[in-house]
């Protein structure tokens, strides 16, 4: 008890000292502490403390403090929209952004989000993603998620956050740490090595951390057999102190376990401030907490911390002036008396075009040109008989997938399926179009037997764990397509020499039996594309966009070539340490089907010129921490530039990659890992210049004994390409 107790008096002195450093913050807090003194005890706590689930209009609501107009405060799924209202734009998934390797489109797409919740009168937002990571190909929430690599994860982060924020509603960061899959998630515990946790799972949070984020949300399970959300390890050591967060950090929903202990562990909010199934009011803050701190159990500054945060976060993004009162309510079907989706349509169809990755095209099978004859099969091509929302928070797999399944989700609009899209375009091109809608192998057979060419649609689903699709228990079973996808494709291949596969998917999925049908010439990975599904795939399978999406992650020849995956023992040791995905395939020799990365074009490109820029020395650390970090981690290093040339005959756009390999200094450390990107649009024959700015954290390995994040003296590889395995180009440089 007395070493939580000075922990939290520490982290209260160092808020104060470096906390408030960002932009944006000083005055925040100012503010916070200005009014701090006009709120009694009761005020001061309620503004930590959820009133109950279902005791407001949202997923999570705090209480007001009428002292000095607070309000009460707004919480609201989800990463990819607004849970429970409508009309809002059901966006493409966290994991379908990441896939477009395109900063401005994680803007864009952040920014939209927060102009509707901003519009819904939302306080927070609960996303962005960057836990679950994904180190298991089949746990049930990595779509919600952008990428398994921490690099891609990070500068999703970092836009979305800003695009979030930008427009005015605070972004939650989540979940903190280690919930990488839904079974057992509130009672296993994620034991992970000091070296993974920093290099994989807390990477992508210092980018939420350096964006200012507003809010962090820890999660359900224990780790290192501590449970995550009071854990005074990583609530006060690690995100307020070693990353020098300045918001607060709130409870997922259910997830504390105790109030003294929680409070001086860190934890600032607890949602939704009582258990689902008991009556509004509070098990362990609320006045309990107002107890404990009249008896001495908790000190009056760490309320007044929890608080003094909650404020500023309130503060920094201009909260208290003007803002929107909350036009819905969760509970009553969620109609809002104003309409914020604005032209974000077309936002969402351009994150969902611009995500579809070209796994095969063979013999130029795409684009489509003007066929007189085309099958569509398959139920996911249509949109589900009985609505896109017909299943509560998305948790069934009827008709086209356009996004997983619990709390992530939202109401769609409206949803464009597939074959309602390629009608349209059909009926320009005179194309007589074929259907076989349902899953049923002999009636697909007697369709493709009928058309010139045929498209066969395809999906897996997964989603969080309160919810079970199939058998599914959020977490999939395996990595097989559903719904006797393989039989279905295979019925088709057998009939007709012209089949496309479409896949709508939450994660990997095998391919081997599709790959192996001689009449499959493309696949087409379309992810979880959101209400534009059909028209964005439709730019693409016609040919009006090139594909540039890249896949976020590695799809395997066979389950077991991951090394990983969900497991039903108590606790999950995470034997996997640094090496998931490409890093596990690469340091075993393991070839992929389809790597880390990879994702081709109706053009292609040509790499030339590789110039490497960086600084011989490395500066000593001057000890001071900035939002995301020792404030060293974030200066230039130096660059590296490569020149890519569109060599075909069509517009494209190229994701340039830039992985580095670390001096044999570095023990223990995967022979290659992302550390750039820059995606180049090209006209024919058009030059480019993709240059990649490095920092010290980008050459940087976390060393256990110091604890501190050491640049390896001697020579680095670099790699510069258009996959994890696609290198262009290479050469090295010596750091001493």
């Amino acid at each position: 008890m007395q070493t939580l107790f000075l922990s939290a008096l520490a982290f209260s002195v160092a808020a104060d000292a470096y906390g408030s450093g960002a932009a944006g913050w000083d005055a925040a807090y100012s503010k916070a502490r200005a009014v701090l003194p006009k709120l009694n005890q009761t005020e001061k706590v309620g503004i930590a403390t959820g009133v109950g689930w279902e005791g407001g209009p949202c997923v999570g609501n705090t209480y007001p403090a009428s002292s000095i107009n607070y309000p009460s405060l707004c919480l609201q799924d989800s990463p990819l929209g607004i849970r429970f209202a409508n009309p809002v734009t059901a966006f493409p998934a966290g994991i379908n952004a990441g896939a477009t390797w395109d900063r401005s489109l994680l803007y864009a797409r952040g920014a939209a989000m927060g102009e509707e919740a901003k519009g819904l009168g939302v306080h927070v937002q609960l996303g962005p993603v960057a836990g679950p990571l994904g180190k298991n190909p089949n746990g049930g929430r990595n779509w919600e998620g952008f990428s398994v690599d921490p690099y891609l994860s990070g500068v999703a982060m970092e836009e979305t956050i800003q695009g979030m924020q930008d427009s005015g509603v605070q972004a939650c960061a989540k979940h903190w740490l280690g919930n990488e899959q839904e079974h057992n998630r509130d009672t296993m515990s994620s034991n992970i090595g000091d070296r993974a946790t920093h290099e994989l799972y807390v990477w992508p949070f210092m980018n939420a951390v350096r964006a200012n984020v507003a809010s962090v949300m820890c999660s359900y399970n224990k780790l290192n057999e501590t449970w995550a959300c009071e854990s005074d390890a990583i609530l006060n050591d690690l995100m307020k102190d070693e990353l020098g967060f300045s918001g607060y950090i709130m409870t997922d929903w259910n997830a504390q376990h105790t109030g003294v202990n929680s409070a001086l562990a860190g934890l600032d909010m607890t949602m939704p401030g009582s258990d689902f199934n008991s009556p509004p009011g509070s098990i362990f803050w609320g006045p309990n907490l107002v107890q404990a701190v009249a008896n001495g159990s908790v000190p009056q500054a760490r309320v007044d911390d929890m608080a003094t945060r909650i404020l500023a976060a309130w503060y920094l993004l201009g909260q208290d002036q003007g803002y929107p009162e909350v036009t819905f309510s969760s509970w009553n079907g969620g109609k809002a008396t104003v309409d914020v989706t604005g032209d974000h349509a077309t936002v969402a169809r351009t994150v969902a075009r611009d995500s579809i990755v070209l796994l095969k095209n063979q013999e130029h099978a795409l684009p489509l040109r003007q066929l007189k004859s085309l099958a569509i099969i398959g139920q996911d091509a249509i949109v589900n008989s009985n609505g896109p929302n017909a299943c509560g928070d998305r948790g069934c797999n009827n008709g086209t997938l356009a996004m997983g399944w619990g709390s992530g989700t939202s109401e769609f609009p409206y949803l464009v399926g597939p074959l309602d899209a390629m009608q349209v375009q059909a009926r320009k091109d005179g194309t007589n179009i074929i259907e076989s809608t349902t899953d049923n192998t002999t009636a697909a057979a007697s369709a493709a037997a009928a058309a010139e060419t045929a498209v066969v649609f395809i999906n897996a689903d997964s989603g969080e764990g309160y919810i079970t699709v199939e058998g599914n228990v959020g977490d999939r079973n395996n990595l097989d397509p559903w719904h006797n996808g393989n039989e279905l494709v295979k019925s088709v291949a057998a009939v007709n020499s012209n089949v496309i596969v479409v896949v709508h998917s939450v994660g990997p999925i095998i391919l081997e039996t599709i790959l192996a049908q001689p009449s499959v010439k493309a696949v087409v990975w379309a992810g979880l594309p959101g209400q534009e599904s059909g028209n964005a795939l439709v730019d693409v399978l016609y040919g009006s966009t090139s594909p540039s999406g890249k896949l976020p992650y590695t799809i395997a020849k066979q389950f077991s070539d991951y090394g990983a995956g969900w497991n039903s023992a108590l606790d999950d040791n995470y034997v996997e340490d640094l090496f998931i995905d490409y890093r596990h395939f690469d340091k075993n020799g393991i070839d992929p089907r389809y790597e880390f990365g990879y994702g081709l074009s109706y053009t292609n490109y040509s790499y030339t010129g590789l110039v490497v820029s960086i600084a011989a020395t490395v500066g000593a650390s001057n000890g001071r921490i900035v939002p995301g970090g020792a404030e060293e981690l974030f200066e230039s290093v130096g660059t590296i530039s490569v020149v890519v040339e569109n060599a075909g005959e069509v517009a494209g756009a190229e994701v340039v990659q830039l992985y580095l390999g670390l001096p044999d200094s570095a023990p223990s450390t995967p022979p290659k890992q992302l550390r750039g990107f820059h995606k180049l649009n090209l006209q024919p024959g058009e030059p480019g210049t993709a240059t990649f700015e490095l920092t010290r954290r980008d050459l940087s390995y976390w060393e256990v004994q110091t604890q501190k994040w050491v640049v390896p003296s001697g020579t680095f590889t670099v790699y510069v390409g258009s996959s994890s395995r696609d290198i262009r180009e290479d050469g090295k440089f010596t750091v001493t």
